[in-house]
């Protein structure tokens, strides 16, 4: 359907490919559009919705500048999709046992391993990488080390985990019946960690310059600071950190349904991306940090996962690398309530009732993942259509949360 709001209330325009739009939303995307090291427009994508000083669901561009809250605190987190051989027909009647497998192999909430799952030569060889980057950053920043206890275990015990919130597995079929095993994860702790270390640091950087802002929480690093170069190498980490999550327990996964199921082997659609992080990429003439808060990389051919709530349906898409959007598009559903005014809403008899036929949790526990405090994803597609082109519809069957 293409653009249906553009916002001009600002130092620079706002896109927005939905009319579906809250006013904090709005005032949010205007505040960032105002903002001196933003470049060209800011796009906002159909699942939009109020975040912390930015929306979630939009597109940033900034030139020789990063806003680290912008990036948020769940860095690098994304979608990782692999199709399977099995059709619905070589499932069992009764998926619960498949869940609890799950469950038992990968650790959920705030649970982790006892110990770092990175065996072999090739997968020590990653670990030892990462860890010295990020005995890099930590020596430049020891106060990270005063933010979480055992921080120099914590990361190598959480490789492999998928979290809470709205993280989640999925079994899902296709519409020709085939099993995609799905997964949402990110960077866990230690990108909370690093996220929460340079949002600080950017808001008492704003203060000693002087720097007014509609919103403190859009403080920003300039190129050339000691600080952006920091906060580059800081988040590129915990970026490739997010990735190895889940790939790690993606093989888990696969891993642990091997002797429940009939012999398979995956497919070669298999997508690994990020919906939360920044990157450097070519745009209306200028080399640009790209944000996407809550968006993912559409350009022209690429595969990308859209999720949409638990009991609904998912969609494996091809971008067509629309200019407008910075080459993106939604990153979900997007939330259409707050997780409080879910559960005051909602009671679990709810979730029963909208999760019917998906094998899953349906306690009080999970209410605020309920589907009617998503938007309709449905909608959020049709109104991305020069965005993406849908290649597959998914049907959630079975979804572990955290």
């Amino acid at each position: 359907m293409g653009i249906q709001i553009e916002l001009k209330k600002s130092r620079v325009p706002v896109k927005v490919w939905t009319r579906d739009i809250d006013p904090e939303a709005i005032q949010q995307l205007l505040n960032v559009a105002s903002l001196p090291i933003v470049h060209g427009h800011v796009a906002a994508m159909p699942d939009v919705h109020a975040g912390i000083g930015a929306t979630v669901g939009s597109v940033i561009p900034t030139l020789r500048a990063i806003i680290p809250a912008a990036v948020g605190v769940d860095i690098g987190c994304g979608m990782n999709a692999v199709r399977t051989s099995l059709i619905a027909s070589e499932l069992p009647d009764n998926l619960r046992g498949l869940r609890l497998g799950i469950e038992s192999a990968v650790p959920v909430g705030f649970n982790q391993h006892a110990a770092s799952r990175m065996r072999g030569s090739a997968l020590q060889r990653v670990g030892r990488v990462l860890n010295d980057r990020l005995d890099v950053v930590v020596g430049k920043h020891p106060g990270l080390m005063k933010m979480q206890r055992r921080f120099n275990e914590t990361w190598l015990c959480q490789i492999g985990t998928l979290g809470g919130g709205n993280h989640f597995i999925e079994l899902c079929l296709d519409e020709a019946d085939r099993v995609w095993i799905m997964l949402h994860s990110g960077s866990r702790g230690i990108g909370n960690v690093l996220g929460r270390y340079f949002i600080a640091a950017a808001q008492k950087d704003m203060l000693r310059h002087q720097i007014h802002l509609p919103d403190q929480d859009l403080a920003y690093f300039s190129e050339g600071s000691d600080l952006f170069d920091d906060y580059v190498e800081a988040v590129e980490w915990a970026q490739d950190y997010a990735l190895l999550n889940r790939n790690r327990m993606m093989a888990a996964i696969i891993e642990a349904l091997k002797p429940l199921l009939p012999p398979f082997r995956l497919e070669d659609e298999a997508i690994n991306c990020h919906h939360n992080y920044v990157a450097r990429e070519e745009h209306l003439g200028e080399r640009l940090f790209i944000t996407r808060k809550g968006a993912i990389s559409a350009q022209a051919g690429e595969l990308g996962i859209i999720p949409g709530s638990m009991g609904t349906r998912s969609y494996i898409v091809r971008g067509l690398g629309n200019a407008e959007s910075f080459c993106s598009c939604s990153h979900g559903a997007g939330r259409r309530m707050s997780r409080s005014a879910a559960k005051r809403r909602f009671s679990r008899f709810d979730l029963e009732a909208q999760t019917a036929g998906v094998e899953c949790r349906k306690d009080g526990g999970v209410v605020d993942e309920i589907p009617s405090a998503y938007k309709d994803i449905d909608q959020v597609m049709d109104n991305q259509r020069d965005l993406v082109e849908v290649v597959h519809g998914l049907k959630q069957i079975l979804c572990v949360k955290g």
